[in-house]
């Protein structure tokens, strides 16, 4: 009877480390987001004198990976829809204090949260902030993905009043999210953000 409970118990400690070692060395788990705390469509300021600034797309939200052994973020971009018309914003600039053109980024089960910038390509047609609502998808390609998969799909809205106000060149709208009433909360800003770091620009085109 003993022996039997000895052995029992070793399989139940073989069972659990097997277990252990599948969650935290093979599994390769997924790579998500979270709800994002601010989403801006703004200029980007970062165009030459006397040329026009073109829309922007910002948001700031955690990525996280839901395994142990992390997720490796090739590219992200975001997709920007109104009606029938979309829009790639492709160009990924990413950080807080320090901004960095997005070439690669390793996401741990503790999650990084930090700012992201998207910007039009040079060839990218510009897309105007009309009223009515807007659709932001949100893509990530991994360097174990054959093509970019969606994190993340926002509704937003912007009434009559709002549009009118972003019909000039220096203004810009925030969505803010409401935790207590899980929906976003828009307001517009005249005001020129801060430019992108120098050469960032051209060195992304």
């Amino acid at each position: 009877m003993t022996e039997w409970v000895a052995v029992g118990i070793s399989g139940l400690a073989l069972a659990v480390s097997a277990i252990t070692a599948w969650l935290t060395l093979f599994r390769s788990g997924d790579l998500r987001m979270t709800q994002p705390t601010v989403v801006f469509f703004g200029p980007d300021s970062g165009r030459s004198d006397g040329e026009r600034p073109r829309l922007k797309v910002f948001l700031r939200t955690l990525l996280y990976s839901t395994a142990r052994r992390g997720q490796t973020v090739e590219s992200m971009h975001v997709n920007l829809q109104r009606a029938e018309s979309k829009q790639n914003f492709s160009i990924w600039v990413y950080g807080d204090d320090r901004l960095t053109r997005g070439s690669g980024l390793h996401v741990g089960s503790e999650g990084v949260a930090c700012n992201h910038h998207f910007l039009l390509p040079e060839d990218g047609a510009d897309f105007r902030l009309l009223p009515g609502q807007c659709t932001v998808r949100v893509f990530a390609k991994r360097v174990s993905d054959r093509e970019p998969r969606q994190l993340m799909q926002l509704i937003l809205s912007i009434s009559e009043s709002q549009a009118r106000e972003l019909e000039k060149d220096d203004a810009g709208i925030y969505f803010d999210w409401g935790p207590d009433q899980q929906a976003y909360h828009a307001h517009v800003e005249i005001r020129k953000p801060r430019p992108l770091p120098p050469g960032l620009l051209e060195a992304a085109s």
